[in-house]
């Protein structure tokens, strides 16, 4: 008969991290980001160690904003251009009105999915002009998903997807929306140019959830409340991004709001404020053409935009340079 020996507390924790470094590629801890007067985010992606997940090449969540100024103007994003991706709009909270170089003038409302291709290129502005649906704050994530290089210079289009055309899934203790792309045996209509996969995942307190495993890169965000992994707890604004192939099981602390995305890797991508290429010159062409008004304003909002941030840098105490946009 062998006596049994129990595993010493230095190797316990070593094989502890070993498992984590196993499971995760990267914590990527959000920045403060600003995108209007009123308005700063925590900025997800781009990550100096971590450009993309998947074809995402930038997340933002704003808000929650509860406090909202007496002038709701001051939050809006005046227009302002894009090539080469696609800008996705989701809102836990509040309403912002679109309006785009198509003409479309399109009001977002909690749960539906604003799905904008820039393609060749395309100005949008976001505005906040009924104070009365703010009243409950206003929380939104907004995300780009680069093009694959033979679709970067498809033309400019936009879609408007609804609660009804999401297809929903509950089990004990969670809630599951899918947003766009296809997991876990879902999928929706939401068009998009590459394989992917976007959820809103809600949990209550002490809910087990795994990854769909379709996809080869794959993130969480905490939006809000707290998970467990491996014996490691993580809080809101971290984006835990997986290696290939793993299998974890994550555990909610308290009731959580999760984001889950990610997909097939397209390569090398240049970004540059709102432009994303595969191309270092068609960001520099795209420059010229948002100096030279070659991209076209939206019709219905054309009296103010965003002018080209300046390359140079700004001596200490100088107006803080532009924000990338979505």
């Amino acid at each position: 008969m062998v006596a049994s020996r129990s595993v010493h507390p230095i190797i316990l924790c070593i094989l502890v991290d070993i498992k984590r470094n196993v499971m995760l590629d990267i914590v990527i801890q959000a920045r403060e980001a600003a995108i209007s007067k009123a308005i700063k985010v925590k900025r997800i992606l781009p990550f100096r160690l971590r450009r993309m997940v998947g074809p995402f090449i930038f997340m933002d969540h704003a808000g929650p904003v509860v406090d909202i100024p007496a002038e709701p103007s001051s939050l809006d994003v005046l227009p302002h251009p894009h090539i080469g991706l696609s800008t996705v709009s989701y809102l836990f909270g509040g309403q912002v009105t679109h309006r785009d170089s198509l003409g479309v003038e399109q009001v977002i409302r909690p749960g539906e999915v604003n799905w904008m291709t820039a393609g060749s290129g395309i100005a949008h502005s976001e505005r906040f002009e009924d104070p009365s649906s703010l009243t409950g704050g206003l929380e939104m994530i907004q995300t780009w998903v680069a093009l694959p290089e033979k679709d970067e210079e498809t033309a400019p289009s936009f879609r408007n997807y609804i609660p009804a055309q999401l297809p929903v899934f509950t089990d004990k203790g969670v809630w599951m929306r899918l947003i766009a792309g296809n997991a876990f045996g879902l999928s929706n209509d939401v068009k998009t140019n590459s394989p992917l996969f976007y959820l809103h995942v809600v949990l209550e307190k002490g809910a087990t959830f795994g990854l769909p495993k379709e996809h080869s890169e794959r993130g969480i965000y905490i939006a809000k409340g707290s998970v467990e992994l491996s014996g490691n707890t993580y809080s809101p604004g971290q984006m835990l991004v997986f290696n290939k192939g793993a299998n974890p099981l994550i555990i909610a602390k308290e009731n959580t709001t999760l984001m889950l995305l990610g997909g097939e890797p397209l390569g090398e991508r240049f970004i540059w404020w709102n432009f994303v290429s595969s191309r270092k010159e068609r960001i520099e062409q795209a420059k010229e053409d948002w100096k030279q008004g070659r991209i076209i304003l939206p019709p219905n909002d054309n009296q103010e935009f965003i002018p080209l941030p300046d390359d140079k840098s700004k001596p200490a105490g100088g107006s803080p340079r532009p924000e990338p946009l979505s």
